[in-house]
């Protein structure tokens, strides 16, 4: 099971110091991520994301990079946007079944009001008091849910096009 928790704060600033400091709890083995991002949103509304600066930092593998693609996107950079295709419509409706439901989405589309940031964490293991104690001096407000690991294998099954179906000639 993941974890996906996003953390806003009213300044850009702030979210990158929180965002160095994942990253060193990610090297102090208090989190092992899945995903890392620092989204800020400008004063003309403007969505900005931040990544590590090296992709090696977080070992991702193809799939689960698309899978971290897509839940930051989902979650963070479309919330009011139509969904367009049936292939789309599945992976959203999985992602509901994920956790990642709308009232998520809205929440923390809330928090990315014009001037604000948050840091979106994908976490497959975490020490729920150490990360909680060296996060605190930032402040912020917390977002969290979780991502059953049965539910991220099916969405990364459908994003690669892999699974059970067979074709026949």
């Amino acid at each position: 099971m993941s974890e996906l928790i996003v953390i806003g704060y009213d300044d850009h600033a702030v979210a990158r110091k929180a965002f160095k400091a994942v990253q060193r709890l990610r090297d102090d083995h208090v989190v092992e991520l899945k995903g890392l991002a620092v989204v800020r949103v400008d004063e003309d509304g403007e969505t900005h994301v931040d990544t590590p600066a090296r992709t090696e930092e977080i070992a991702l593998s193809a799939t689960a990079g698309a899978l971290w693609g897509l839940v930051l996107g989902m979650v963070v950079l479309t919330p009011g946007i139509g969904l367009v295709g049936a292939a789309l419509g599945g992976l959203v409706g999985k992602l509901n079944q994920m956790g990642v439901d709308r009232g998520f989405r809205q929440k923390v589309s809330d928090l990315l009001a014009p001037g604000a940031a948050a840091v979106v964490i994908m976490a497959s293991e975490i020490t729920e008091d150490r990360f909680a104690a060296a996060m605190e001096p930032f402040g912020g407000t917390v977002l969290k849910t979780s991502l059953p690991e049965e539910n991220e294998r099916e969405l990364a099954e459908q994003l690669t096009g892999s699974g059970t179906e067979t074709e026949t000639a």
